[in-house]
């Protein structure tokens, strides 16, 4: 969700034959201004400009800044939450970075006036392309209501580097090999820099410890190709902050059992969806002509999000096995 400089946000279950799901997409500068501002409304501190050099944890966190005059400033708090994102401070500073055992993959991005003609696209839904040659290359449109849309392509380092030329240049002719993508946004052009990330998969050894925990992709990130960063920021938020209300009422927490397992559940069956994505299982399934309704629903309510929904059986530590079953089950009726 970061790199694509959006947000989604999804507001309704797909699980239930009764009612739809929907999402709203936002762009990201807004939503974190509107984050920001009601962290304040409620009494948080919000700075700004300022630079987290050294962090020590432990029963007393000690956190070190460098503040916009360049001037030292330390912060004794009573626990760290890091919801820095893809900055991954505390990943950082302490040492608890380790590789992601996902593919070293390449995102190029930009926000573009998209001039796509009234009537031609639904603009409450995100569009996801597929090469036609090559199915491990993906884009993605998330259209805004000013007319602008987020938009960009992800592909392996090796595929990129077949494209010269200027950021932009490369950007275009990535778009111009995705030959339905190009009949819909004839005439876009780009609104900011193209921007681009390489190796965006990250991991790290534990989610919390004496006196901090990581919430969101300060944890982990994925892949751009489901609108899993802020669902996941959201959800280890909620469980942190119960868990630090009761801590701070003199209750003993277990970290581990009622923040990290939990998380940990849904995050996992993202890590199935993706993996199935290139792996292509997952595709074989959104792309067999025949679907069973029951299953149909259950696989949505994953790709919105429900992903702590321990009754749908695509979800959790089972996640894995039954998708590539229900894969395996797809080609052989297509065969």
């Amino acid at each position: 969700m970061e790199r694509r400089s959006s947000a989604t946000i999804s507001t309704k279950s797909s699980t239930s034959p009764t009612r739809s799901g929907f999402t709203f997409q936002v762009q990201r500068g807004k939503f974190d201004h509107i984050l920001a501002n009601e962290a304040a409304r409620f009494g948080a501190t919000v700075r700004f400009g300022v630079e987290i050099t050294a962090v020590t944890v432990g029963s007393q966190p000690v956190v070190t800044v460098r503040n916009e005059t360049g001037d030292t400033e330390v912060y004794r708090p009573k626990f760290v939450l890091d919801a820095s994102g893809f900055g991954r401070t505390l990943a950082k500073l302490l040492d608890l970075e380790k590789p992601s055992n996902f593919p070293v993959r390449a995102a190029k991005f930009c926000h573009v006036k998209d001039s796509i003609p009234a009537g031609t696209f639904d603009r409450q839904k995100i569009r996801i392309g597929i090469n036609p040659k090559d199915r491990d290359v993906w884009s993605w449109l998330i259209p805004f209501p000013d007319g602008t849309s987020s938009l960009g392509i992800v592909a392996s380092r090796d595929h990129m580097t077949r494209y010269t030329g200027t950021p932009e240049e490369q950007y275009w002719g990535l778009i111009a090999d995705e030959p339905k993508l190009r009949e819909l946004i004839p005439d876009a052009h780009t609104v900011r820099p193209v921007g681009e990330i390489v190796g965006f998969a990250a991991n790290v050894k534990t989610l919390h410890g004496p006196g901090f925990a990581l919430l969101g992709n300060a944890a982990e990130f994925l892949d751009p190709v489901f609108s899993s960063g802020v669902t996941i920021a959201l959800h280890s938020s909620k469980l942190a902050a119960g868990l630090l209300d009761r801590q701070f009422r003199g209750e003993t927490v277990d970290w581990q059992t009622e923040f990290a397992d939990p998380l940990m559940f849904g995050v996992e069956t993202f890590r199935t969806f993706v993996t199935g994505w290139y792996d292509r299982s997952l595709q074989d399934v959104i792309f067999h002509p025949t679907k069973d309704a029951t299953i149909h629903r259950m696989i949505c309510s994953v790709l919105a999000g429900y992903v702590w929904d321990a009754a749908n059986p695509y979800t959790g530590p089972q996640s894995g096995r039954r998708l590539r079953a229900l894969a395996a089950m797809c080609r052989e009726q297509a065969a």
